[in-house]
């Protein structure tokens, strides 16, 4: 995957984010408010930065969005349950296959990320009353093969589905399947636009 502006890259964002089209969901045919942005692995850092910016940028607008990272969201969920340290001493000692199938039970997208996931996003709505706060979903890259995009997505349907979320996601999406790091097919994922194409492909 080829490097990109990212400046070029995120002011296109920020005006689809802040436009009122956007803002109202016009233009979906029916569908969720479910947006991807992707980039090249190897600007990970950059983009996170840009990220923070974006949410600041927005903010100074009225607009709240609120990012939720995948990663930090599991490392506290496996706090809460008193697994981190547990599978941290018996990691070298499990293998990778039982330490998978551990992560992968522990992390289930729609028994334990989800509800973690949705019950962010109503202390934010607290915090925001006035406010239909959209969604930043990021740390993708960090949480595989333990959780996959695509499921994810599948199960935030029902939960988020009346606001905005957007998926950054390190790899490619052509609008059909998602390819992490340009070199994995993550799985088949239809429901979710482009968000720097989400003018042109909406008309």
């Amino acid at each position: 995957m080829k490097l990109e502006n990212l400046e070029l890259k995120f002011e296109t964002i920020y005006k689809q984010l802040s436009s009122e089209k956007f803002l109202q969901k016009k233009g979906l045919s029916g569908e969720i408010p479910f947006f991807i942005s992707t980039y090249t692995p190897e600007q990970e850092s950059d983009v996170s930065q840009k990220i923070k910016t974006l949410i600041n940028r927005l903010q100074i607008n009225g607009i709240t969005a609120l990012e939720l990272n995948l990663y930090d969201i599991s490392i506290e969920i496996l706090k809460q349950r008193n697994l981190l340290d547990k599978i941290r001493s018996t990691e070298k000692n499990m293998g990778k296959t039982k330490l998978f199938s551990a992560l992968q039970n522990v992390l289930d997208s729609e028994k334990h990320l989800v509800p973690a996931i949705e019950k962010l996003i109503e202390e934010s709505d607290a915090d925001n009353p006035q406010n239909n706060t959209m969604v930043f979903l990021t740390g993708v890259g960090a949480v595989f093969p333990y959780i996959r995009s695509h499921t994810v997505l599948n199960n935030l349907q029902n939960s988020i589905k009346d606001r905005p979320m957007l998926l950054f996601f390190p790899g490619i999406y052509d609008g059909h399947s998602l390819n992490l790091f340009g070199k994995m097919k993550d799985d088949n994922y239809y429901r979710a636009f482009n968000i720097e194409n989400y003018s042109t492909e909406q008309g």
